[in-house]
């Protein structure tokens, strides 16, 4: 369906954006189908979109894709997508619900127990709870395609020693790999937002199954409680050992005591939470 088409329908149904609901929609059909190819989206797949908004992603989701299930907040776009999405029932199903108040039962209901991917333009306010939400749940996705702000892109696909390096990036880390598909200029969003984007692909895989991650991600976030101080300081202070227990389990590894939190990538902070007892 052309751009075109598709601004008329929402004109024609007097549809407002919603700020509260961060709707930026694309309807350029180069891009769209660009990011259902990054996505790596095939013909046996099951997708899980966020955001239905005009169903234009929806509708280049359901020509590749066995089923869509996609979920969507605002109400007042039903109209809209019961136009957009016309003769689409028996390959897309639309969830008039906030995904992030759907728990993990409902969702593995939803999808019956089938592997699936996730593919969105998600609305930056809720970027990084809904990435960290599938990525530590039990039912994980077999990657996860996002439209999103470049500069969270950047800090999602960052190593260590770089500024935007920080817990979430490790975070993905231990569940998968992180990579920036493509830029995407403001230009291309109805409305236009403030900033430009991204398409980040993660594909999760089992490389650390084995790893006690809950305990991992414990040192992580005390490693990051404050970034001025250095790592000893800050396990000292925030999982409430000493200095000579921190200090001996920096040395053991080989790390320089005077080392600060976003120098250590995963596999240093692995062997480090296994030398803490926290």
């Amino acid at each position: 369906m052309e751009s075109n088409k598709i601004k008329e329908i929402l004109q024609d149904n007097n549809f407002r954006f919603n700020k509260q609901f961060g709707q930026n929609f694309i309807t350029d059909v180069n891009l769209l189908k660009a990011m259902v190819k990054d996505g790596g989206v095939e013909s046996d797949d099951v997708v899980v979109e966020i955001g239905a908004g005009a169903g234009t992603l929806t509708r280049e989701l359901a020509a590749v894709a066995a089923k869509t299930y996609s979920f969507e907040i605002d109400r007042n776009l039903a109209p809209i997508l019961g136009q957009t999405l016309q003769g689409l029932d028996e390959k897309v199903e639309v969830i008039f619900k906030d995904i992030q108040k759907v728990d993990d039962k409902e969702l593995d209901e939803i999808l019956g127990g089938k592997k699936y991917k996730v593919v969105a333009n998600l609305p930056y306010y809720i970027t990084t709870p809904i990435i960290m939400r599938f990525l530590e749940r039990e039912n994980k996705p077999e990657s996860i395609t996002v439209m999103i702000q470049k500069e969270v892109g950047k800090r999602l696909t960052s190593t260590a020693t770089d500024g935007d390096y920080g817990v979430i990036t490790l975070s993905i880390a231990l569940e998968g790999k992180a990579r920036i598909m493509r830029e995407v200029p403001r230009y291309m969003f109805t409305p236009q937002p403030n900033v430009d984007s991204c398409i980040v692909r993660i594909d999760l895989d089992d490389t650390y199954a084995d790893v006690d991650k809950k305990r991992v991600k414990k040192v992580i976030r005390a490693a990051f409680a404050m970034r001025r101080k250095t790592l000893v300081n800050n396990l000292m202070s925030k999982l409430g050992i000493s200095r000579v227990q921190a200090e001996e389990a920096l040395s053991s590894l080989g790390i320089d005591l005077k080392a600060r939190g976003e120098t250590l990538n995963v596999e240093e902070y692995i062997r480090l939470a296994e030398k803490l007892t926290v």
